[in-house]
């Protein structure tokens, strides 16, 4: 099989999202697949969204592979192009994070707590609106769509009539990287050890677990991990609280580390919270369960599909303060709790997918479109706009 794997900037990005990109280039390749990897600057779905069309990016997505497998990211600079491919077999969409769904989320009450957020209440509804009609005209141009989740999945098919199919993230290790023996040892030790692990993003709810934390009357250590240099103007909102609130002494920022230092860290700490306003699927919960650390969740999106609410796990609705703050405060005191919840975060990490297992699944269906060709309902192509 031919593919051709469109992405942004690089296949080497850090993201999860990215990581799953690899996993699945990685593995078409060791079936004696043909990939190629065609990066298209972030750039260019700004002109895309002003009208402006790139003819050398039609040449180079206009190949003759069996399957042109776009990310959704790049949806912007796409959009304008997919209709008038008639080289590729069939067009595949790999949809991680659709914005509607996260524009859906940052809309709800729960989320819109102070005065000039709900003041923006239109803007965010209209926004909304566009990425749900743009996301369907996008959607319509292809032939298939791969989901990383349920959630992603449920969401898609509510937008338009493809056939769609999910396929699993796993996490940094086959199965557990830890022993419940010594989960269970580590649950009981020390003051709870939180850790933040995503880039640091309004979506990601660190300036929640921020108040969480300043309420916490029991002892605690906290060290956040992840990009600083997504959004920096949210960066120094969150440093000007720590100050504010004078948790410098108990609360490090790491940035980006290696995998060997994140090894270490996942194996010290007792919890794993980032209380997101929305998760497609959650790599990093997913990660720490295979630690036997316990993942203090959001509910909105795709992490109760493997994470057990009060069994493997916490799921907390997203800016609910109250709820994180007792949940942190109850998992500091009840070490048995905590243990039960390490010990279940581990037997959930055990059970779920590989990515050999996600992959050979994924691969499978990109096989099936290619039988099925391309869709009737793709104009495929005609006078270029």
């Amino acid at each position: 099989m031919d593919v051709a794997v469109v992405v942004y900037d690089s296949l080497d990005e850090l993201s999860g999202g990215y990581r799953y990109n690899r996993k699945l280039v990685e593995y078409l390749r060791t079936q004696g697949d043909s990939v190629e990897v065609i990066t298209v600057p972030h750039e260019t779905g700004q002109r895309m969204s002003n009208g402006h069309s790139s003819t050398s990016l039609r040449r180079r997505l206009n190949q003759p592979v069996d399957v042109l497998l776009e990310d959704e990211l790049c949806r912007p600079s796409l959009l304008s192009h997919n209709s008038y491919l008639d080289e590729p077999g069939s067009i595949v969409s790999l949809v991680h994070l659709l914005d509607s769904a996260v524009l859906k989320t940052e809309s709800a009450p729960s989320v819109r707590k102070d005065k000039q957020r709900y003041s923006n209440g239109r803007t965010e509804k209209r926004r909304y609106s566009e990425a749900v009609v743009n996301e369907q005209r996008y959607l319509e141009t292809v032939d298939g769509v791969l989901c990383t989740s349920q959630d992603t999945h449920r969401r898609v098919e509510s937008l338009a009539d493809v056939p769609s199919t999910v396929a699993y993230p796993a996490g940094r290790v086959e199965g557990t990287a830890c022993s419940r023996q010594a989960v269970d040892a580590r649950a009981r030790d020390g003051p709870l050890n939180i850790t933040f692990l995503g880039s640091v993003t309004e979506r990601k709810g660190l300036l929640t677990l921020l108040d969480a934390l300043g309420s916490l009357s029991e002892g605690w250590t906290a060290t956040v991990v992840g990009r600083l240099d997504c959004e920096p103007a949210y960066v120094e909102r969150v440093r000007a609280e720590i100050t504010q609130s004078e948790l410098e002494d108990r609360l490090t920022i790491r940035g980006v580390v290696s995998g060997d230092t994140l090894d270490q860290l996942l194996r010290e700490s007792h919890v794993l919270a980032v209380p997101s306003r929305y998760e497609s699927f959650g790599m990093a919960y997913l990660e720490a369960m295979e630690y036997g650390v316990v993942p203090v969740a959001t509910s909105a999106g795709g992490p109760d599909e493997f994470i057990d609410d009060g069994t493997s796990g916490v799921l907390v609705d997203p800016g609910d303060v109250d709820t994180l703050t007792e949940t942190l405060e109850m998992l500091a005191v009840d070490r048995a709790f905590l243990a039960s919840l390490a010990t279940g975060a581990l037997d959930a990490a055990e059970t779920h997918p590989t990515w050999r297992e996600s992959m050979k699944h994924a691969r499978q269906f990109l096989l099936d479109c290619t039988e099925c060709g391309s869709s009737t309902s793709r104009k495929v192509g005609g006078d270029s706009p």
